[in-house]
C-alpha cells in the first residue's frame, strides 16, 4: 500500500465515513482533482455503516433545513451520476403526538415547516392508523406528515459519493491510519501516517469518533464522545412494506421503519450510555457492542403498545453501536479555530446521513472560496470554549444529549448535565435571593428570580410557565425603579499596544478611535460586508481598549480578531473575562441609587451615556460604563472580581429604598425586544448586514483607512436591500413567540421571526424578524402591509415597525 500513497496532495481528508466522501465528491464537484481521502480500515466502517438512514428535511434552523434539503436532493441523484444504488426512497415520514404539549411542539413545528418550505399535513389520529395500519392510536392526540422526508442506505450511498468521487479525479485509500495531523507555524501542513508522510495545503478531519483524539495530534478541538445507540430488527412481519413512512414516536422516545420486510425500531434514551471514555479501539471497524437488555426493555414494552403485534413476533436482532454526540447535539463544521487550513466536519449526533450531502457541499465551497458560502453560526467550530472539550464534561453530557433529539423541546429548556462549575463569585448571593439558574457556555446565570416560599425551578410549558408572573415584575421594576443583574458571564479582552487603534478601527465598522473613556458599539464584518460579531469598544487609555461581547461568542470574537491584525502589528490580546465581573443596573432610579454609595458626579453634564469613568464605590475603584441594552438609565459596573461582593453588598443595601430587584437574563432579554435591541445569533449573523439589520448608523463610512467589509457596504447602500430586520407586536395579548413563527404581509408570507419574548410594558408578544421581498424593501414597504404571524398553525395580527416601540427616541437613556 505505500507505494501507493502520494506524499503531497492539495487536500487531504482523514475518514471514509459519509461525510468525509461527501466532502471529497463536492470537492471535485468545484473542479478540484488533487484530493486525496485516507481510511484507517474500510470506507463506512465506523459509524456509517450501521446508521438506519433517515433523510428528513426538517432541522431547528432555516440553513441547517437547506442543508438537510440538498442532502436529500443530492441523493436523489446520486445512481444516475454514479452508477452506484443507493437504495433512495422518498417514502415520507409521520411525527405522532400522545400529549396536548407535544402537539403544540408539532404544531409549532409544522408552521416553522412552512417559513422554511418544508411541505407538511395534518393528520388525524384515524388518518395516522390508516398510512400505518400496524399502530394502535387510541392515546394520539395528532400527527404531521412529512411527504418529502425519505430513506436511504447508508453505505450504498456512500459508496456512491465515493465513485462520484473517484470519478471526478479524487484517490481514495482505504487501510492507512493517520497517526497525527501536521502543522507548521500555525497551520496545517499535512498528515503522518503508519505508511509515511503527505504533505498539504488543506487538512480535513472527519474522523467521526476519533476526530477528537486526532483533533489534539494538532492542538485543535473537537467536543464530541460516543454512544451506545439501540435499534432492533424484527422477523418478517406481514404488512411491513418499503413505502411505510418513518414513524417518529418522540414521546416514546422511539422511531420505527420498515427494514427488508421487517420492522426496525429506534430508541434515544433519555439516560444515555456513554462509550469509548478511555479512547476508542484502532481495530474497530464494523464493529457493535454487547447489546445491554435491561437498558432497552422499557422502550420495548412501549413500542409493544404502539405496535401491538410486535408482543408475538419474534426479534431478529438487537443492535448497539456507538455514534458520537457533541454538547449541544448540533455538529462541528468549519475551519479549526486553533489551526489555519485545518477544516472539521464530525460530531453528526446520529443524523450523519440526513446532514452529510449538505455539510459536504459548503465545507468543500468553504475550503475553495475561504469563507463560509452560507450562515452556519449554528455548527461553528466557534461556538464553544475551550473547555467545553474536557473529557469529563463530555461524558456526564452526551448521557443527556442522545435523549434530547426526542425529548420536548421546551422554550427556555436547560441542560441538566454538566452543569455547576463556572460560577460567578456572587452565585451564592444570588441563590439566596431565589434565582433560577440557567447554562451558557458553561456559566451558571440567574434567568429568573423566584419570591420567597416558591421554588426556583422550572415547570416548562409552551404557554405561561411559572415565571411568567415573577419575570414581569422584574421586567417592570427596571421600566419603574431599579433592577441588578449580574453580567460576569460577558466576555470581555483587553486589546493593547502601539497598534492597537489601528487594528481595531479596521476590522471595527465603527470609529474606534475615540477619546479615552468613549464607548462605541460597533459590528465586526467580513469581506461580504456580512456580519461576524456584535459588541462594544471601550478606550480604557491611548494604548488600550477593552472589548465586551456575549458569552456564546468568546471563542467566534477572539479568533476573529487573532486572524484579523496584521502578524506585524504591535498588538496584544488578553482575556480578563474571570478577573473582571460586571454588575448591570438599570431604571429610572439608578443615578439615585449610585449617588448614595458613591460621591462621584453621575449626572447627565458630567457623566454622559456611552462613556466611562473610574469611580469609588466603598473600598473599590470600580469603571463604571453609562450604556443600556434594556433602554433605561443604567451603568454598567466593572469589578475587580474579589471586590465584588463587597460592591453587590452595598448595592442591595442602599437599593430597597429605590425599589431594587433583583433581575435575570429572561428579563434582559424582554427588555431588549421591548426596545428593538438585537442580539447575535439571531437576529444578526454571516448572512445579514448592517444595512439590511437597521445598524448602518454604526458604520462609519468615511473615516480614515475604511474597514472591512466597507466596499461590499457601499454596493448595497447604492443598491438597495431586498431584506430588512422589522419589530413586531402582536395584538392579542395572549399567544407567545419564541422564535421561526412565520410572518405574512397581506397573505403572503414574507420571512420568519429571528428572536421573541413577551412585552410586558407593551402589552404583548414582541419579535423581531426579517421581511422580504425581492423587488426591495423600504420603509414605504414596510408600512404599507398588513402584518400577521403564525403560531401553531393559527394566524395573529401583528404591528410591524422600523423604530424601536419602546421609547423610540430614547429619552429614557440620555435622561
Amino acid at each position: 500500500m505505500s507505494e501507493l500513497l502520494p506524499s503531497h496532495a492539495r487536500v487531504v481528508i482523514v475518514g471514509g465515513g459519509i461525510v468525509g466522501c461527501s466532502v471529497a465528491y463536492h470537492l471535485t464537484r468545484l473542479g478540484w482533482r488533487d484530493v486525496l481521502l485516507l481510511e484507517r480500515r474500510q470506507l463506512t466502517c465506523g459509524t456509517t455503516w450501521h446508521a438506519a438512514g433517515l433523510v428528513a428535511q426538517l432541522r431547528a434552523t432555516e440553513n441547517l433545513t437547506r442543508l438537510a434539503r440538498y442532502s436529500q436532493e443530492l441523493y436523489k441523484t446520486l445512481e444516475a451520476q454514479t452508477g452506484q444504488a443507493t437504495g433512495f426512497q422518498q417514502c415520507g415520514a409521520i411525527s405522532l403526538a400522545s400529549s396536548p404539549a407535544r402537539w403544540e411542539e408539532i404544531r409549532r413545528q409544522a408552521s416553522m415547516a412552512a417559513g422554511f418550505g418544508v411541505e407538511t399535513e395534518e393528520l388525524s389520529p384515524d388518518q395516522a392508523q390508516q398510512m400505518w395500519p400496524l399502530m394502535q392510536v387510541d392515546d394520539i392526540v395528532g400527527a404531521f406528515y412529512f411527504p418529502q422526508d425519505a430513506r436511504t442506505n447508508p453505505t450504498d450511498t456512500t459508496q456512491a459519493l465515493a465513485r462520484g468521487a473517484r470519478l471526478g479525479g479524487a484517490t481514495l485509500i482505504e487501510n492507512v491510519q493517520v497517526m497525527n495531523l501536521l502543522t507548521e507555524s500555525g497551520r496545517a501542513t499535512g498528515v503522518e501516517t503508519q505508511q509515511g508522510t503527505v504533505r498539504a495545503e488543506f487538512v480535513v478531519n472527519c474522523a467521526g469518533m476519533w476526530a477528537r483524539q486526532l483533533a489534539k495530534t494538532a492542538g485543535s478541538r473537537v467536543p464530541l464522545h460516543a454512544a451506545e445507540h439501540y435499534y432492533l430488527i424484527t422477523e418478517p412481519l406481514p404488512g411491513m412494506q418499503r413505502s411505510l413512512p418513518v414513524l417518529r414516536d418522540m414521546d416514546n422516545h422511539a422511531y420505527y421503519r420498515e427494514e427488508t420486510g421487517k420492522l426496525m425500531l429506534g430508541v434515544f434514551e433519555p439516560d444515555a450510555m456513554p462509550w469509548g471514555h478511555d479512547g476508542i479501539p484502532e481495530s474497530f471497524c464494523f464493529d457493535d457492542l454487547p447489546p445491554d437488555w435491561d437498558r432497552l426493555t422499557p422502550y420495548l414494552e412501549q413500542a409493544m403498545k404502539r405496535i401491538p403485534v410486535l408482543e408475538d413476533t419474534p426479534i431478529q436482532l438487537l443492535f448497539n453501536g456507538p455514534e458520537s454526540f457533541t454538547p449541544d447535539d448540533r455538529y462541528w463544521l468549519g475551519p479549526c479555530p486553533e489551526v489555519n487550513n485545518l477544516y472539521i466536519a464530525a460530531g453528526f449526533n446520529s443524523i450523519g446521513i440526513q446532514s452529510a450531502g449538505g455539510a459536504g457541499k459548503v465545507l468543500a465551497q468553504w475550503i475553495a472560496d475561504g469563507h463560509e458560502p452560507m450562515d452556519l453560526w449554528d455548527v461553528s467550530t466557534t461556538r464553544m470554549m475551550s473547555f467545553q472539550n474536557n473529557a469529563q464534561y463530555l461524558y456526564d453530557r452526551t448521557r443527556e444529549s442522545l435523549g434530547l433529539l426526542y425529548e420536548m423541546h421546551w422554550p427556555f429548556r436547560q441542560y441538566e448535565t454538566a452543569r455547576g462549575a463556572r460560577k460567578s463569585i456572587l452565585h451564592d448571593r444570588l441563590l439566596e435571593q431565589g434565582a433560577c439558574f440557567g447554562e451558557l457556555a458553561g456559566w451558571e446565570r440567574a434567568n429568573w428570580y423566584a419570591p420567597p416560599g416558591e421554588k426556583a425551578a422550572y415547570q416548562y410549558s409552551f404557554g405561561r410557565q411559572n415565571w411568567f408572573h415573577w419575570q414581569a415584575a422584574e421586567h417592570k421594576a427596571v421600566r419603574e425603579a431599579v433592577g441588578l443583574f449580574d453580567q460576569s458571564s460577558f466576555s470581555k479582552f483587553l486589546v493593547q499596544g502601539r497598534d492597537a487603534e489601528r487594528a481595531l478601527n479596521r476590522i471595527s465598522a465603527n470609529n474606534v478611535a475615540v477619546p479615552v473613556g468613549k464607548c462605541v458599539y460597533t459590528q465586526w464584518l467580513n469581506e461580504r460586508g456580512t456580519i461576524e460579531a456584535d459588541l462594544t469598544v471601550t478606550r480604557l487609555e491611548s494604548g488600550s481598549f477593552m472589548v465586551v461581547t456575549a458569552p456564546a461568542t468568546h471563542t467566534h470574537v477572539l479568533t476573529w480578531l487573532k486572524r484579523n491584525i496584521p502578524t506585524d502589528d504591535h498588538v496584544v490580546i488578553t482575556d480578563v473575562t474571570s478577573g473582571l465581573m460586571c454588575l448591570n443596573i438599570q431604571g429610572p432610579k439608578t443615578r439615585t441609587l449610585l449617588e448614595q454609595i458613591s460621591k462621584h458626579d453621575f449626572s447627565d453634564g458630567r457623566f454622559p451615556f456611552g462613556t466611562l469613568q473610574e469611580v469609588e464605590i466603598g473600598y473599590a475603584t470600580v469603571k463604571a460604563l453609562r450604556l443600556t441594552y434594556m433602554g433605561e438609565l443604567g451603568w454598567e459596573l466593572y469589578i475587580d472580581t474579589e471586590f465584588a461582593p463587597h460592591v453587590y453588598d452595598l448595592l442591595i443595601a442602599a437599593g430597597s429604598a429605590q425599589g431594587l430587584q433583583h433581575c435575570g437574563y429572561h428579563t434582559l432579554q424582554s427588555l431588549r425586544m421591548e426596545k428593538a435591541y438585537r442580539e447575535f445569533g439571531h437576529d444578526l449573523g454571516s448572512s445579514d448586514t448592517p444595512i439590511e439589520a437597521g445598524l448602518a448608523f454604526a458604520c462609519d463610512f468615511d473615516k480614515p483607512g475604511g474597514f472591512i467589509g466597507r466596499d461590499a457596504l457601499l454596493k448595497q447602500k447604492a443598491a438597495g436591500v431586498r431584506k430588512r430586520l422589522v419589530q413586531f407586536l402582536l395584538s392579542d395579548p395572549e399567544p407567545l413567540l419564541y422564535h421561526n413563527e412565520p410572518i405574512y404581509r397581506d397573505g403572503e408570507m414574507v420571512g420568519y421571526t429571528s428572536s421573541a419574548m413577551y412585552g410586558h410594558t407593551l402589552g404583548g408578544a414582541v419579535a423581531l424578524g426579517y421581511v422580504n421581498h425581492p423587488e426591495g424593501v423600504d420603509a414605504a414597504f414596510i408600512k404599507g402591509g398588513r402584518y400577521e404571524i403564525e403560531v401553531a398553525g393559527r394566524r395573529y395580527p401583528a404591528t410591524a415597525s422600523l423604530q424601536p416601540m419602546y421609547d423610540p427616541k430614547s429619552q429614557r437613556i440620555r435622561c
